[in-house]
């Protein structure tokens, strides 16, 4: 922790169990919102940007283990342990559509266009539902060759990548046959996969091994070793340069995107981080922890010259110094008496360095 700022977060209460899953809307002419899951059935919505709580969703039975919010930030999905996903309106808080399965459900995950809903879980089916037509049979896909972790869109909705809880790897779905085409090969179960805002990379988590793939051809790009075990991680969106993780140890880890070095290692969660994203403007980033609280950092810049406690005082102690140094100068400018001028001068030096 030696020369790495500690950054106080936003703290956001509200869940009385722990959280699994966060999700970012993109930026709309309302600003951004941030949804979160949690054991205790209860997803909530927030101001993406202040942490403040806008609504929660009440209708499930049981645990809440993904959500996601569609582009326009009007819709919420939610997949849930009482063997239903649902669909709701992110105005009112009201239910739309509940899509029942036969077993837990794990994922979910709206299409680039917003018109179909992909979900996932313990009966090892991806099934996709067309919104427009809620009541009509979902297309079943291949079967997943194990219980069903995550779920995510790539390629304008023409490939579907999906993880399993009990076993590695990373699988592609060509959403036009149905079929796994490939398969992005990790040593331990995948916990979180990821596709950055500009298509280019996935970013996936496995065991204590955070790796970036090329999103086009599929070949790995980078590969780092992390502290401990590491549930989620995510790519910072605009430039790309950084990336956070979090896992087993209760810190948020702030890493550089092209060397892997460690810059940032944030404090605060009393639990093991289960998730984490970064806000769709890079600005800032969630986690979400077994101690029931998201909490939102500012990535800010990292100077590993400065010391630690700096992070508390941020930029405004060198504001201060140039208000004082401005001051001086424009005291000494108004004495304008050359017959007191000499008389003036030491006094007002004083009185600055008594200042």
């Amino acid at each position: 922790m030696d020369k790495k700022k500690v950054v106080a977060p936003l703290i956001c209460h509200g869940h009385s169990r722990p959280v699994v899953d966060l999700f970012y809307s993109p930026i709309t002419p309302d600003g951004f919102f941030l949804v979160s899951s949690s054991k205790d059935s209860s997803p909530m919505l927030r101001n993406g940007e202040t942490g403040d709580w806008i609504g929660t969703f009440l209708g499930h039975k049981g645990a809440v283990w993904s959500c996601c919010l569609d582009k326009h930030g009007l819709h919420v999905a939610t997949a849930s342990a009482d063997f239903s996903a649902k669909l709701w309106d992110a105005l009112t808080g009201d239910v739309l559509h509940s899509f029942e399965h036969k077993h837990i459900v794990r994922a979910c995950s709206f299409s680039e266009d917003t018109h179909l809903l992909l979900t996932g879980g313990m009966e090892k089916v991806l099934r996709i539902f067309d919104l427009n037509s809620p009541d009509a049979p979902p297309r079943e896909l291949e079967n997943s060759p194990g219980s069903v972790r995550t779920l995510a869109w790539l390629h304008s909705d023409q490939t579907i990548l999906g993880s399993c809880t009990d076993m590695g790897g990373v699988r592609l779905w060509d959403v036009r046959t149905g079929t796994i085409v490939r398969t992005l090969e990790t040593k331990a179960s995948t916990t979180s996969v990821e596709v950055s805002h500009d298509g280019r990379y996935i970013t996936t988590a496995d065991g204590s091994t955070i790796k970036f793939w090329d999103a086009n051809h599929f070949g790995l790009v980078k590969s780092y070793d992390m502290p401990c075990i590491m549930e989620s991680a995510s790519l910072e969106p605009k430039l790309g340069n950084k990336f956070i993780a979090g896992g087993e140890d209760m810190w948020v880890h702030l890493f550089d995107f092209h060397t892997g070095e460690e810059i940032g290692c944030n404090k605060g969660h009393h639990g093991p981080v289960h998730c984490v994203r970064f806000s769709p403007g890079g600005e800032s980033y969630a986690s979400g922890s077994e101690d029931g609280t998201v909490r939102i950092w500012k990535t800010g810049p990292f100077d590993h010259a400065e010391p630690e406690s700096s992070a508390a005082n941020g930029p405004s102690q060198g504001v201060k110094a140039v208000v004082n140094e401005v001051t001086r100068q424009m005291e000494k400018a108004l004495i304008v008496d050359d017959k007191n001028k000499k008389q003036q001068l030491p006094t007002e030096v004083k009185a600055t360095e008594a200042r």
